[in-house]
């Protein structure tokens, strides 16, 4: 077997906020009566306000949710994507990861790369966006 390093809690390292300093846009205080803003952002902050993740990628957690390709599916086996658990969904779910500037320590901490969450296709929100991919470029 393969000696594997632990995953880093958040895309910057272990520390919420290294040195006092946010490293994305998230929500500091407590969610959702104390918005301490000590990222300097209310809403959606402008893409690079932040220093990039070791790959030089910008905004990898906070800021808005992503979509992915990816159906949810809480049940590995499900046949459908509108299917979960037993349950019939009548709208497909997508999965979403990242977190947004709405997620906060004491509530779902979900900017971790570790997390996701599912999001109806037919739904869109004030902090959910999506990352455009290009393959195949070289420098």
């Amino acid at each position: 077997m393969a000696y594997r390093e632990k995953a880093s809690e958040h895309v910057w390292g272990d520390e919420y906020l290294p040195g006092g300093k946010p490293m994305a846009n998230t929500w500091q205080g407590e969610l959702p009566w104390q918005n301490l803003l000590e990222d300097g952002f209310e809403w959606p902050a402008p893409v690079g306000s932040f220093p990039p993740n070791g790959y030089g990628l910008h905004d990898m957690a906070g800021n808005v949710w992503e979509w992915t390709t990816d159906w949810y599916r809480r049940d590995g086996d499900a046949s459908s994507p509108c299917c979960t658990a037993g349950t019939q969904r009548r709208t497909p779910q997508r999965v979403m990861k990242g977190g947004s500037y709405l997620c906060a320590p004491n509530y779902c901490q979900r900017y971790r790369p570790a997390a996701r969450m599912a999001q109806d296709v037919d739904t869109s929100t004030c902090h959910l966006g999506f990352r455009c991919i290009v393959q195949g470029q070289e420098k």
